[in-house]
């Protein structure tokens, strides 16, 4: 093997399989809690139980060595993980989610720009590119005498409302 992963030869399968189980084992971890730690296989210390939580404090700081000790293990494997598939051209873990993290940025900032300003982030990161790269500020607007009547409506109802806070 030279090195640079030019003269592997692994089935696709395979390698959607390992994928998947970095993936699985990151949405485990998060599972337990560790959200923004989960990709680097940190936060098994904040597992830790006080002596009166577990009824007594030698057992206490036991099990808080052990959660210590633990999030290191898993630590290590999770990086072995993340830079195996980096190494190997998958987009699973860290880099996975970087990846989405970064993809999920840009389509909120293009659509900031050119896009339905009600929409929620979550709406957003769900659309195709190609709607969001399409769509742009007038697209079906309501200018039905009906819409402009609600819109009246509502900008009365604001006005009466900061009325009756400001007096």
């Amino acid at each position: 093997m030279s090195g640079d992963g030019s003269d592997l030869h692994v089935p696709p399968d395979a390698l959607a399989a390992i994928a998947k189980g970095i993936d699985l084992a990151h949405a485990e971890l998060k599972d337990l809690g560790m959200v923004g730690e989960a990709s680097a296989g940190r936060g098994f210390s904040d597992l830790g139980l006080s002596g009166l939580e577990l009824g007594h404090g030698g057992l206490a700081a036991e099990f808080e060595t052990f959660c210590g000790r633990w999030e290191w293990g898993v630590r290590a494997l999770t990086q072995k993980g993340n830079n195996f598939a980096v190494g190997v051209g998958l987009s699973a873990g860290s880099f996975a989610e970087h990846e989405q993290y970064v993809k999920d940025s840009f389509k909120i900032g293009v659509n900031s720009l050119n896009g339905n300003p009600h929409l929620s982030e979550d709406e957003v990161k769900e659309m195709s590119w190609d709607t969001i790269r399409s769509q742009s500020m007038y697209d079906n607007p309501d200018f039905s005498v009906g819409s402009a009547l609600a819109a009246s409506e509502e900008v009365s109802q604001v006005w009466r409302d900061t009325g009756a806070e400001m007096g």
